[in-house]
């Protein structure tokens, strides 16, 4: 959890739409965006969310979850390259809890992309920035691809970070471009070298 001010609410449902629910907090609605299909309840109904509350500099968003595991796991997902709170929630709401770990577990690319906003390229991300983190062993490094044989001496993270980006579908040479450009850490891990190169190929979009 990220030491959110406010990190869950009790109250009354006074509102509900889709994607949304207005909560009666002793007397303060607080307007919680929650993924499609959360069990809401009618107005009146008793309800707890855990929060995550999303700063901005022109908004203060509340987002809310049944259970503090989706809550935990939506905030896992807004530190994926390229993934903001509304695809987060789409593929919550889409998929569930379990559904999006098993996905990422499985590396099951065409699972992800069926929650709204997620395309093939934003998949692999989550999986190549996700699945150690939510329990699938790493095996970025077992065997280079043909095509990645011009940067098979480099050092064994920046070579599992060039295969990642290929297998995102960048041309090798763009690979060893953007790799380069992050600069040569020795101690830096693929991991980390794939998300500065994601970055920096992004800025230049």
């Amino acid at each position: 959890m990220g030491g959110e001010v406010i990190a869950l609410l009790r109250g009354r449902v006074a509102a509900g739409s889709l994607g949304e629910v207005v909560l009666d907090v002793n007397g303060v609605g607080y307007a919680v965006r929650v993924a499609p299909g959360t069990p809401t309840g009618p107005p009146g109904r008793e309800l707890t969310l855990h929060t995550h509350l999303a700063v901005r500099e022109d908004a203060l968003t509340l987002y809310g979850f049944a259970t503090a595991g989706a809550r935990d796991l939506f905030e896992v997902l807004l530190g994926v390259t390229g993934v903001g709170p509304k695809v987060a929630l789409a593929a919550l709401g889409t998929l569930g809890e379990e559904g999006v770990r098993r996905a990422v577990v499985a590396e099951d690319v065409t699972a992800l992309t069926v929650a709204p906003g997620v395309g093939r390229k934003g998949a692999q991300r989550m999986i190549l920035e996700l699945r150690e983190r939510l329990g699938a062993g790493g095996h970025a490094g077992d065997g280079l691809p043909g095509e990645l044989a011009g940067v098979a001496e480099l050092a064994a993270p920046r070579a599992e970070a060039a295969q990642a980006l290929v297998a995102l579908g960048y041309a090798p040479a763009e690979a060893a471009r953007a790799l380069d450009a992050v600069g040569a850490d020795e101690r830096a891990g693929a991991e980390e070298l794939l998300r500065d190169a994601l970055r920096l190929i992004g800025s230049r979009a």
